[in-house]
């Protein structure tokens, strides 16, 4: 292990705690602003805007509303990246993980794969915002300062 900055263990369990974690986040935030946008233009709230692939179209306010969800949810998602992960190498595994599972949700859902070409575009560019912003914010921390005291030692 020299030269390596971090000790790394395989540890499945951690990373299966670190998934269903962040997938916890991604629904929990996702549902908190849908209903805040719900709330806000007074439109009825449902399951079927989270997993439904025929509400996610720019046609319509509520449309737009649950787009701007997404990308709001994504936002927040990359600072729950940022607290569980806090690693910039795995974000963007973690990023595609919770949209995949979120794919794997919608197919049970809808009893098929969706087809409405807008909802794959939005979650590519959600898949997309979270990996990138969770980057950021990892690298940030990754990337801070380390005090390197160059003075010698005294007590020696």
């Amino acid at each position: 292990m020299a030269g390596q900055f971090r000790y790394t263990v395989w540890d499945p369990w951690m990373i299966i705690c670190q998934i269903t974690t962040l997938q916890c986040v991604f629904y929990v935030s996702l549902g908190l602003w849908i209903t805040l946008f719900d709330v806000l233009s007074g439109n009825s709230r449902s399951l079927d805007q989270i997993f439904k692939y025929q509400e996610l179209q720019g046609t319509s306010l509520n449309g737009k509303l649950l787009i701007a969800a997404y990308i709001c949810n994504s936002l927040n998602c990359s600072l729950g990246l940022w607290y569980i992960v806090q690693r910039t190498k795995l974000c963007l595994d973690f990023a595609c993980t919770v949209h995949l599972v979120h794919l794997i949700f919608c197919l049970w859902w809808n009893s098929g794969l969706p087809i409405a070409p807008s909802w794959w575009i939005i979650n590519l560019v959600c898949t997309s915002i979270l990996c990138v912003t969770g980057e950021f914010l990892c690298m940030r921390t990754e990337l801070k300062y380390i005090p390197v005291n160059m003075a010698p030692k005294s007590d020696l």
